[in-house]
């Protein structure tokens, strides 16, 4: 099945867990924590910054910051869930129904919905009964509730489920690509994973197949490079439909700043594009970069580490979160506070 929704249906805040082989700190490098917290460590959950707004929650209260810290967005009335901001608007929850909330903290469409996605390409998925359509930031409907499922929209066109196969539709609603696949996922770089029969392939934006189904998964394209897996080893096709990299990993994340989390012989590594390592395989577990930092865990502490391997950032920290905005947002004794890269 293809529900692809990314609710904040409650405030659990995934964090990266890796953990590495320490190498030797220096004293230099055991830094105060403190030394580098941008906005201090006081909220019990935090989100990473999104359109120059965290969401953060203090006691029973959720708010909105900034990047210095200052609380932004007051919510003019209190709602049971939150999700970060997505072309101005955020998700909000009351009850069993989801809608949206502007950046003035006010109700900008009520909630009357089952369920919705964060609002892309100037439309948001909504549920109704047990149908699917499309809304614009006015709430007004776009695309009436009438598909099984949808992926919702990306570069201009949305995979939509009709009885049992998956096609494509354009903005206006009107069918781009016939339905025809078995499953279906987003575009990205022109390229969307779609599925024939129990195989996976790549098409274009006319349906056709770039690259036939041959595999037993595949996933987005990111950073140009899109993961497939074979049985339990993974692999990568660049955009112009060749196999870059040959499925041959216990797994692999996706890829970004040039480089990708795998894991060989239990051990994860980052590989380049080429498919060389960049950083031998010598961590437990490791997260992806963002920014040109990877959150590591060292001795049951978080830090990070730069694009060639080097500690950028002492482990100091019970959790550890990607940078987005220029921030990371980190826990340091059961509080969650936003660092800035060095």
């Amino acid at each position: 099945m293809m529900l692809r929704f990314l609710l904040l249906a409650t405030l659990g805040f995934a964090t990266v867990s890796v953990c590495s082989h320490p190498p030797n700190l220096t004293i230099e490098q055991r830094a105060i924590a403190s030394d580098l917290f941008a906005i201090d460590h006081q909220f019990d959950s935090a989100t990473d910054f999104a359109e120059g707004t965290a969401l953060v929650q203090l006691g029973r209260e959720f708010r909105y910051i900034d990047r210095l810290g200052r609380v932004s967005i007051t919510p003019k009335q209190e709602f049971e869930a939150y999700s970060p901001f997505s072309e101005g608007l955020a998700v909000v929850k009351l009850g069993d129904q989801y809608g949206f909330l502007n950046r003035q903290g006010e109700v900008a469409i009520p909630p009357k919905f089952e369920r919705v996605t964060r609002f892309r390409e100037g439309f948001a998925v909504v549920q109704m009964g047990r149908l699917y359509g499309f809304i614009k930031p006015t709430g007004e409907v776009a695309i009436a509730p009438q598909y099984q499922l949808t992926s919702g929209f990306s570069n201009g066109l949305a995979a939509v489920k009709r009885g049992e196969k998956y096609g494509y539709i354009d903005a206006s609603g009107r069918t781009a690509i016939s339905p025809r696949f078995d499953d279906a996922w987003q575009f990205s770089h022109g390229l969307a994973a779609a599925k024939i029969g129990q195989k996976w392939g790549y098409i274009n934006q006319t349906g056709q197949f770039v690259v036939q189904p041959q595999f037993d998964g595949a996933f987005n394209f990111s950073d140009s490079m899109g993961r497939v897996r074979l049985g339990n080893q993974w692999g990568f096709v660049d955009t112009s439909g060749k196999i870059a990299i040959a499925p041959q990993y216990q797994f692999a994340s996706d890829f970004s700043n040039g480089l990708a989390l795998v894991e060989q012989n239990d051990r994860w590594g980052y590989i380049q594009k080429s498919g060389k390592f960049a950083i031998a395989p010598q961590y437990q577990f490791a997260g992806s970069f963002s920014d040109g930092l990877a959150p590591v865990k060292i001795k049951e502490k978080w830090g990070y580490i730069d694009t060639t391997g080097k500690i950028a950032i002492a482990p100091q920290f019970d959790e550890a979160g990607d940078f987005k905005e220029g921030l990371a947002r980190v826990q340091l004794n059961e509080k969650w506070g936003y660092i800035r890269k060095p």
